[in-house]
């Protein structure tokens, strides 16, 4: 596998990253192999970051450098991606909260360790995760909430994929406790970033 791909993503260099799908894709490559490709500079930006070498904000922005790439990517391929994937995963922040930063940050991470998400942004709707979770098959749907206000409409979400099917649901975010998990009837939450993602590796199979 050339590394030239990997590489640019691990550095971070967008303009290189998305002139080389483009061009890759134009001679013909497979685009799965381009995938797999942009998976293995996210694993070596996960890595750099655990060392201390790359912060957040380079964490969130691989993320949305390996997004702009899949959105290229994407059209070429026929269902390919997220059968190689560890999983699917949806995540969005609550109807009623506009807060995303550690949404961002789970989203970037779980992406690093090769799982397909669906983030659907900020005040979502719950029908617009259920519509989400039927187009997708995700397994994993993940809430953020910042706002106690939000409460109400996180324990709507829930009831909502409850009765659309089996989807296990994590919530996350500052005011989100094990009374909170057991007030809206979540499968679980993650007290920080890394343990969410340990969360989605356990359900999203």
């Amino acid at each position: 596998m050339s590394k030239e791909l990997a590489n640019l993503l691990a550095d971070l260099d967008e303009d290189g990253v998305l002139s080389a799908v483009k061009e890759r894709l134009g001679n013909g490559d497979d685009p799965l192999k381009l995938v797999e490709e942009c998976r293995a500079g996210m694993a070596v930006v996960g890595e750099r970051y655990e060392r201390g070498e790359y912060f957040l904000s380079d964490l969130v922005m691989s993320a949305e450098v390996f997004k702009s790439a899949i959105e290229i990517i994407e059209p070429r391929l026929k269902g390919g991606m997220a059968a190689s994937s560890k999983g699917t995963v949806v995540m969005g922040t609550a109807h009623g909260d506009i807060h995303d930063i550690g949404k961002n940050i789970v989203t970037a991470m779980l992406r690093c360790s090769g799982f397909l998400v669906h983030d659907l942004g900020v005040d979502v709707p719950p029908q617009a995760f259920v519509d989400k979770v039927k187009e997708t098959g995700a397994k994993v749907v993940g809430v953020s909430v910042l706002l106690t206000t939000s409460f109400n409409s996180l324990k709507q979400t829930v009831e909502a994929l409850r009765a659309a099917g089996e989807t296990k649901v994590l919530i996350g975010g500052g005011p989100v406790s094990g009374i909170v998990v057991s007030h809206v009837g979540a499968d679980g939450w993650g007290k920080d970033a890394m343990e969410a993602v340990n969360l989605c590796k356990k359900y999203a199979r």
